[in-house]
């Protein structure tokens, strides 16, 4: 495993400034490029410590702040542990973001992003890896969608709403996909019914998109994710032994 070094980096976008978390092994090489969708609760000691394990395996990884349009990092202040039944207050504060961040605000971010390590040095040419989480699981299939050219792998954990019935749904966009994706839901997880789960897997094959999706059986929405009530640590190994394994064959 590699050491890594861990900054804050502004990225200008169509909109303004994202504020972004930066890791990278310290040999000061380019290494494959991937972006890790934050949740709905930001980026966050917890979010940084698994870039900081990405980039350990070899990786340069870009954590942006997707919610930049209402501030800089942290956008909600956070307890150390979040437990949302003992909080109320905070889904209630970051429901709003989730909903403003429209398909198209994720497009033209996502441009961005992916044109910032176009540029890096830090970044190896050619396409790169995208993992996300909760609603960085919905961002990661639309950035797969949107810039088929760009995107070499994508993955998403615990995901929510990633095939409904909304005439915007990110698995509409399948046939234009050309990434390998892996995407694990959550067995307990109200936001991804099984319908859902069905209907993506229907979209995914019909499209002949390179891919394998599974649901983690007990797991509740948020199982990744150790700052939270809803952490799974078994089904969190699984998710890193799939993701770094679809990294080392795509990218």
């Amino acid at each position: 495993m590699n050491a890594v070094t861990g900054t804050i980096v502004d990225i200008p976008t169509a909109d303004g400034t994202a504020d972004a978390y930066l890791v990278h092994p310290d040999d000061g090489g380019p290494h494959p490029g991937v972006i890790l969708y934050q949740d709905a609760f930001g980026v966050r000691p917890h979010l940084k410590a698994m870039a900081d394990r990405l980039a350990a395996a070899g990786h340069t990884v870009l954590v942006p702040n997707v919610f930049y349009r209402h501030g800089r990092i942290p956008v909600v202040e956070l307890p150390r542990f979040i437990d949302m039944e003992a909080r109320p207050d905070i889904v209630e504060k970051v429901v709003p973001l989730m909903e403003s961040l429209t398909p198209e605000l994720t497009e033209r971010d996502a441009d961005a992003y992916l044109g910032w390590f176009a540029r890096s040095p830090l970044a190896t040419d050619g396409p790169v890896g995208i993992t996300g989480y909760c609603m960085g699981a919905r961002l990661a299939l639309h950035t797969a969608g949107t810039h088929p050219d760009r995107v070499a792998a994508a993955a998403g954990f615990h995901g929510g709403w990633l095939a409904s019935e909304a005439p915007d749904s990110p698995h509409l966009l399948a046939g234009r996909i050309s990434a390998e994706l892996y995407f694990a839901h959550a067995d307990e997880d109200d936001s991804m019914p099984e319908e859902q789960v069905r209907r993506l897997e229907r979209a995914l094959t019909d499209a002949g998109v390179k891919h394998r999706c599974e649901v983690y059986e007990g797991a509740h929405h948020g199982y990744t994710q150790s700052d939270t009530a809803a952490y799974d640590p078994a089904a969190a190994e699984r998710h890193w032994t799939e993701l770094l394994a679809l990294f080392a064959r795509a990218l």
